[in-house]
């Protein structure tokens, strides 16, 4: 691993926490160059719904990859895009009989969520967006600006601004009427706060700690948002896709947002693509005002299609809600009884389990740590860091899912035990 710590920048991050050099993967496994096997429950931080190298989706990439088809194509008319349009129409919105258009972005999320900032502020010709404590949108200038971490937000070199955060219906404010709250600012002519373009939200936060948002609530905030003629942007790059059930997360609550940002998963195996979606009426962009060079992604399209066909051939939704029933049955069962301050979040094959009650940032990353020694990659997420999270690939066998839980179990038990014994010895 020298040749990383010499020549890569300090900004890794990802292989600090699993410090091994990997290889090859299949499914639900990660194998390092030695040939050891470790269950993966991060699915490329939720970019690989459908596990890794999937046999359905590789097999239409290596065909496309050996007939000499279009592979960079910038936003031209090209058979793989065609195809991928009329597969997500088909398979997606009109079975959930939603109208949206298409808008192809750069290869990342935070690419999605740039344009649907973009695009708000110049249909409703207002600067300000309304975002929530604990929200993660992305790293480039605008989706930062959007994001709350505090370490996160310095590295921007700059004043971020044109983002007023509100108070998020969790952790410290899950007694708080806060769209109460909202609802006084945009009504109270002192507020100081002007009208926003849009609100952004996503409705599970899951870099912010697996916060998940209650339908009646969801549904509160869509009207509110009509009512004062503000936009409504989901952010559902990393908990859409099937992550929590169907494929997008907001649907248990019944709604319509005005713009949608896609990205990881979309495109069914790794590769860069994003993906926004906007009522028909919001289509206001003149030709090429917002564009990139890589937003026609030819063989993410491809894969992209594959995955939907998956999805659908392998019923995925309903492997989701069964394996959801087995986490959650052995979470509640099996890790809250560990310590009484455990909290357990979450729903579909995304949860978190929130250790802040009574340890430090360093006890959760142990835990993690012991994990990864034991053969499970998982990362933490959360203020602090103290809530291990759980994303295994919505593929992932009920052996592995199974043996991942319980090593996290084991790894949970030995850190506890440890700082039993360690506050007894200091006391």
């Amino acid at each position: 691993m020298s040749i990383f710590e010499k020549l890569e920048s300090n900004v890794r991050s990802y292989c600090r926490s699993f410090p091994v050099v990997f290889d090859r993967a299949k499914g639900d496994l990660l194998y390092s160059e030695d040939g050891r096997a470790y269950i993966d429950f991060f699915a490329g931080a939720g970019a690989l719904n459908y596990g890794h190298n999937n046999d359905y989706i590789k097999d239409r990439v290596l065909d496309y990859l050996t007939s000499d088809r279009i592979m960079h194509g910038l936003d031209m008319y090209t058979m793989a895009k065609r195809e991928f349009i009329q597969s997500f129409s088909e398979r997606i919105l009109k079975p959930k009989k939603l109208n949206y258009k298409l808008q192809f972005c750069g290869p990342t999320g935070t690419n999605a969520v740039e344009a649907a900032l973009k695009l708000a502020r110049k249909a409703k010709k207002r600067n300000g967006i309304f975002a929530f404590m604990g929200g993660f949108h992305g790293m480039s200038l605008g989706s930062l600006s959007a994001t709350s971490s505090k370490s996160m937000r310095e590295g921007a070199g700059l004043p971020l601004d044109g983002v007023t955060f509100m108070p998020h219906p969790s952790g410290a404010f899950a007694e708080m009427d806060t769209l109460g709250y909202i609802e006084n600012i945009l009504t109270d002519s002192h507020s100081g706060i002007d009208k926003p373009a849009a609100i952004l939200l996503e409705t599970v936060q899951a870099e912010g700690g697996i916060h998940v948002v209650d339908v009646e609530w969801l549904r509160e905030l869509q009207q509110l948002c009509r009512r004062h003629d503000i936009l409504l942007i989901t952010d559902e790059i990393q908990v859409g896709c099937g992550r929590t059930g169907e494929f997008f997360s907001f649907e248990r609550a019944g709604i319509e947002p005005d713009l949608i940002t896609l990205s990881k998963s979309i495109s069914g195996y790794g590769l860069p693509m994003s993906l926004l979606l906007l009522k028909p009426e919001l289509d206001l962009w003149s030709p090429g005002e917002h564009n990139g060079t890589f937003r026609g992604n030819q063989l993410a399209f491809v894969a992209a299609k594959a995955a939907l066909e998956f999805r659908d051939r392998s019923a995925l939704e309903a492997q989701v809600k069964q394996k959801e029933e087995f986490v959650r049955s052995f979470l509640e069962k099996e890790i809250k009884p560990l310590h009484p301050s455990i909290s357990i979040r979450g729903l579909g094959l995304i949860w978190g389990i929130d250790v802040s009650g009574f340890t430090d940032e360093a006890g959760a990353k142990r835990m993690t740590e012991i994990s990864f020694e034991k053969g499970l990659i998982i990362e933490r997420a959360g203020r602090g860091d103290r809530v291990l999270k759980i994303m295994p690939p919505l593929t992932v066998s009920m052996e592995h899912l199974s043996a991942g839980c319980d090593i996290i179990k084991s790894s949970m038990q030995q850190v506890i035990s440890q700082e039993t014994q360690d506050f007894l010895l200091t006391t």
